[in-house]
Order: structure tokens, then sequence, then C-alpha cells
């Protein structure tokens, strides 16, 4: 298994001079063609995504960033690093302040931040495996809690303003972490991924340990906002978006209460979602016009999601 490498000080000089916002996208060429391979359009199956920000926190303009579309079997994973998918909140440090993906500004303790480099970096603000809720939680609040933040860290996973592919990127990006000696940033363990059944056993041992997924960067990828097979996702199931428009009054021991929501998802979908609720939600359950994030298991031949399940109410800003 090959780890990289910190040891890139001339990179380390470029990203130095890099004092600015972000300057938007890097224009990428095709990958290298493979007939096992998707193309980023194939792979792009589109989901609403997005952070846990209030939407009565500062707006800025919402960063360009990479997002992820979905691994399928076959995909040629020569050139691909892994890590682990971690389940938190999608940030942009932009040399002076973190900004959520939907363009709210984070308030994060002063303390915080104070040692974090002036080169703009891409990560996630996360506490530990299975701790979302708690996260996002604590970064939706315009009054921040000194106690929780110091629970939290910064992974990053990219360096968007730094020409060149992701793997000169990731080099880069363990140099300027080092050198910032921040005790709340690190950088996200990336690795070599071998075939498919390599990937699946990496896959395995992550949900083992109550983790979320995989991520894979393909190492020749210039930085490249939106969504294509350059950033892919894996996971043993899928997740997405839908608006409530319907609430299913329930029978038996849920009388009184939800028995399951009415929701549509963006491409138009009318389906139910009736488990993975507490007794608590479904007292009160997500407002019709809400949107939710739900869990599901690949799709019916007329689209409608398998084994839909309740996540949690998303956060729309």
């Amino acid at each position: 298994m090959r780890l990289i490498s910190t040891s890139h000080c001339s990179w380390l000089a470029i990203l130095l001079a890099l004092q600015g916002p972000f300057a938007g996208a890097v224009t990428q060429p095709d990958p290298h063609p493979s007939k096992h391979r998707s193309t980023p359009e194939q792979a792009g199956a589109s989901d609403l995504g997005g952070d846990a920000a209030s939407a009565e926190a500062d707006p800025v303009r919402p960063p360009d960033l990479m997002l992820a579309a979905v691994y399928q079997e076959g995909m040629d994973l020569a050139g691909y690093w892994v890590s682990e998918k971690l389940d938190g909140v999608r940030a942009y440090w932009d040399g002076e302040r973190l900004i959520s993906r939907g363009g709210t500004l984070i308030h994060a303790p002063g303390w915080f931040t104070r040692d974090f480099p002036k080169t703009p970096l891409d990560g996630e603000l996360w506490g530990s495996r299975g701790a979302f809720e708690w996260v996002s939680g604590i970064v939706r609040r315009l009054e921040p809690d000194p106690d929780a933040w110091r629970k939290v860290r910064f992974m990053a996973f990219d360096v968007p303003t730094l020409g060149g592919p992701f793997s000169a990127r990731l080099a880069a990006l363990g140099d300027v972490v080092a050198a910032s000696g921040s005790a709340y940033l690190a950088a996200v363990d990336q690795q070599a991924v071998g075939d498919h059944a390599d990937l699946m056993a990496r896959l395995r041992a992550v949900e083992a340990r109550g983790g979320e997924g995989l991520v894979l960067h393909w190492g020749d990828a210039r930085y490249r906002a939106g969504r294509s097979a350059y950033l892919l996702k894996v996971k043993s199931y899928l997740d997405a978006e839908a608006r409530v428009v319907g609430h299913v009054p329930g029978r038996g021991r849920l009388q009184g209460m939800l028995g399951a929501l009415v929701v549509e998802d963006e491409d138009g979908q009318r389906f139910r979602v009736g488990t993975g609720f507490s007794d608590a939600e479904r007292r009160s359950p997500p407002a019709i016009g809400s949107l939710i994030t739900f869990r599901y298991q690949g799709r019916t031949e007329r689209g409608i999601p398998r084994f839909a399940r309740f996540l949690r109410i998303k956060n729309d800003d």
C-alpha cells in the first residue's frame, strides 16, 4: 500500500505565493481513454448535495467546488487515490474565511483558524464517524461554541488554486498543512488503490469502523468545478434529496403520528418514505416543502428508489 510523501518543498514555495481568493475552475481534458472507464458525463449521476450551514448566516459567493459522481463497477481504477469519505460539513477555506458549499460564512472561533495558511483549501469540517448532526449543529451557530469547536477538525483534501494534477496538489497539501502548525487542520490520508476487489475490501473495512464510505480522486485530474468522474464516491448504499409534498397518517402504534412522507425527487418522481424516523420525528415530521436526505438501494425500472429510508432534514441554503 503506497502512502503519499509530503517532502515537496518546491510546491510549498508556490503555495505561499497564492494569496488571493479562489480563482475559479481549471478546464480539464477528458481522462485517458479505456473501454472500461466511464466518461465523466456517464458517471455524473446528479444529486442535490449541499451542506449544513444556516440560511440566517452571512451569505457570500458560493465557492466553485469539485463534486463527486458515483463509482460504478467496471470503471478503470488505474491512477486513482482512495480516502475515507468523511461524514461532515463541506467547507472551503479561502485564505481568510471558512465558507459553506452553499455560500454561507461559517462562524468559527478566531483561534480555530488563526494558524490556517493563506492558501485556499477544500475540505470537510469533521468531528468523528457518525457525528454529522452534531457537527452541522455546531457549524450553523452564529455564535460559535468554543468547547464544541475544540472537538472539530478541518480535514483538507485539495488545493483548488494550485495548477497541475491531483497527485501534485496532494503532495503540496501535505507540505502546506505541516507548515501551518495548526492543531485544527489536517490532510486527509490518501492511498493508491488497486482493483475493484481491493476497493471493496477497503469499503468493508471503513464501514466496519462506522465510516460512511470512500472517495476516489483521479491522480491526473486538474481541479474542475462541478460533478465528474475525476472525483467519485463509493458506498454500499446511495443517498439523495427530495422535497416533502405530503404526509401519510400513521396506523396502529403510529396512530396520531406520521406514517410516511410523500416526497418528490429532482427527477419529478413521487414516492413514499416510511422508515428511518424516530417517534419524536413522527410526532413532529418534516414540514411540507422542506428538503430531506434519504438512503436507498438502487432504483426500480420506473426510477423509483428502492427501500427509501429517512436520514435527516437537509438544510437548504
